[in-house]
């Protein structure tokens, strides 16, 4: 079975190491050159974003093997487009914005905007 916390972590690992291949230093997640608060969702574009928006792409098919599974991620990443990429980071520096000028107190105006 795919949901397995075994596949999880078979899907946490490519992601990293894919993201890892294309961005290289420019990663900014726990697991890259880039220090960043862990379980910081609110501020990490790579889980308030990415790997939502991956998952929902990759089980679409319901990929019943790893190798398809990891042509799924492959392709889904492949076809991230500069446009997606530029409205995250525009998001990302207005969460960024308001922590500043709320001296870092909690944001349930963008967590909880639908």
């Amino acid at each position: 079975m795919l949901k397995s916390k075994n596949i999880n972590c078979t899907l946490l690992t490519l992601l990293v190491g894919l993201l890892k291949d294309t961005l290289g230093d420019h990663l900014t997640s726990r697991f890259g050159p880039v220090n960043w608060p862990p379980r910081s969702f609110d501020l990490t574009p790579l889980d308030y974003f990415l790997w939502g928006y991956v998952k929902s792409l990759v089980y679409a098919d319901k990929p019943q093997t790893l190798d398809h599974l990891e042509d799924n991620i492959r392709r889904v990443i492949a076809d991230i487009r500069p446009q997606m990429l530029e409205k995250v980071i525009e998001n990302w520096m207005s969460r960024l914005d308001y922590i500043r000028a709320s001296r870092g107190s909690p944001m349930p105006e963008i967590i909880f905007k639908m």
